[in-house]
């Protein structure tokens, strides 16, 4: 089921929202949980029953042994657990990929049927190893089933994110302050979804339209002209921008309309200065994973065993490069490419993890090096900071290549055309990248929709940085007036008449 179909739209949403305002409302909000719990495997059941008892499962294993690591911290439990989780992701999602490559490779024979990625299966399980560890080292607060089951499957977030933690969400659930219907909060999330509605079928998907015939031709091994490449890079480029953060607007409208808060997972990520500002806004709640369980364990590690050997930990301004490569450029490129991998079972998801770390990389030593000789990190120049930005999107846009292409040599057949080293010659076509250049002109200059609501930071639990629209423009602020309600009104009566008359279009995540 789908956010921007009709059954979800006209069907699913109303009828889950009644109820929920009926149980809620009454006071009876453990019936409210347990409604949301049924509703939201109601929906996952819906794009395959079969999966259900998959979802079901993990879920009832987790809370089991989330449970025993909570009164009995074991480490090889953990490890247990931590390992069932990954090689259930492993086997879905890794299986075919790592058969194929053998056989490739050594011609062994090997092969193995169809295996259906289930959706929402990176997502979950992400959520899960997080709820594991944190019970081993005694941060969960609270255990019981029902909220349990309702954090993991809650349907708004359970397909693609925002990866959300147990810490935010399950004290939300016993609380009676947010777990409650309130017109405030329906109206914002009816607002906030409305936009994600509209970036999604109005905006993503006609770019969608554009940029796939081009990958097209590069799978089939032809170079695209030079023009050609640069625009279905580009329109690929603001299409996954428009598709994921619709979504995340629209997971985030879904859940105030609860009265619950889900956290931001996209900030304006392509106003971003270096790489490291960009994953600080893009993907935001995969960031903070990879960041928490993966890349803070290992630098403590190597750490403890430096101190162990009596090497002298590294000072700002004063690291020597093999610390710089041991403490940050090997963690760095390991997390990028985990990153990398769990997006998708490919060698070109492989090469965009590791292009994504050696960007990385290169800014942790760019900015070293400033330190090392006392340099301001940042500079407040403005066309220091406008190169900076190009700079990085351009990066941005390089690495999406590979993200959209279906092999590494279709990747590198879109790379040759953008360097002009295709045989194919096309005219410049002024509408198409006039398209391209409003696109990217709204989302350099125009404040996102955390900022336009920035009244409301409690309830989209955001803290937006700020924009010049709103500086010089303060009437732009989001309020419940009958004159923007009037222009979200027509916005999303636009992207409904869309929506519904034509067939909905998966969000790109899903496949991940």
């Amino acid at each position: 089921m789908l956010f921007n179909s009709m059954v979800f739209i006209a069907g699913f949403l109303p009828v889950v929202l009644l109820g929920f305002i009926l149980l809620a409302g009454s006071g009876r909000q453990r019936y409210a949980a347990i409604w949301l719990t049924l509703a939201s495997l109601v929906f996952y059941g819906w794009w395959n029953p079969a999966y259900m008892p998959l979802l079901v499962g993990s879920m009832v294993v987790n809370y089991l042994i989330g449970g025993y690591l909570m009164r009995r911290p074991s480490r090889s439990l953990l490890v247990l657990g931590v390992a069932a989780n990954v090689a259930l992701l492993g086997y879905y999602k890794y299986t075919g990929f790592l058969f194929g490559t053998l056989d490739s490779a050594f011609d062994l024979g090997w092969s193995v049927g169809d295996i259906i990625l289930p959706l929402a299966i990176s997502f979950f399980t992400f959520q899960q190893i997080a709820y594991l560890v944190d019970a081993h080292d005694g941060e969960v607060a609270e255990h019981d089933f029902v909220n349990y089951c309702l954090f993991i499957s809650f349907f708004p977030q359970l397909i693609a994110g925002p990866i959300t933690h147990h810490g935010e969400m399950l004290k939300q659930f016993n609380d009676s302050s947010t777990f409650r219907p309130r017109l405030d909060n329906i109206s914002l999330g009816l607002t906030v979804f409305v936009l994600g509605l509209f970036k999604k079928v109005i905006l993503a998907d006609p770019l969608g339209e554009n940029a796939s015939p081009i990958f097209a031709i590069a799978a089939d091994g032809t170079v695209p002209s030079l023009y050609d490449a640069w625009y279905g890079a580009l329109s690929y480029t603001l299409q996954i921008y428009f598709d994921f953060s619709g979504y995340s607007d629209m997971a985030i409208g879904l859940g105030l309309m609860f009265g619950l808060r889900l956290p931001v997972n996209f900030n304006s990520p392509f106003k971003a200065h270096n790489v490291i500002d960009y994953w600080s806004r893009w993907h935001m709640t995969l960031t903070r994973f990879l960041t928490a369980y993966i890349y803070n364990p290992i630098v403590m590690r190597i750490t403890r065993a430096r101190m162990a050997a009596g090497k002298p930990l590294p000072r700002r301004g004063k690291m020597s490069l093999g610390t710089f490569v041991v403490l940050i450029a090997y963690p760095t490129v390991l997390t990028m490419f985990i990153s990398g991998v769990w997006h998708g079972a490919g060698w070109q998801f492989v090469v965009f993890g590791l292009l994504h770390g050696f960007y990385l990389v290169v800014v942790h030593g760019f900015r070293a090096y400033k330190a090392r000789r006392g340099l301001p990190l940042d500079s407040d120049k403005l066309w220091h900071h406008t190169g900076a930005v190009l700079l990085t999107f351009l990066c941005v846009v390089v690495a999406m290549v590979f993200f959209r292409a279906n092999s590494v040599t279709a990747a590198m057949a879109i790379l040759s055309g953008m360097a002009g080293l295709s045989e194919l010659s096309t005219k410049f076509d002024k509408s198409d990248y006039l398209t391209v250049a409003v696109l990217l002109a709204f989302v350099w200059f125009m404040p996102n929709v955390q900022q336009w609501m920035a009244g409301f930071r409690t309830a989209l639990d955001a803290q937006p940085r700020e924009s010049w629209l709103l500086r010089w423009f303060p009437i732009a602020v989001w309020s419940p007036t009958p004159v923007i309600g009037l222009a979200v009104g027509v916005l999303g009566f636009f992207a409904l008449a869309v929506a519904f008359s034509v067939a909905p279009t998966e969000f790109l995540y899903f496949q991940f």
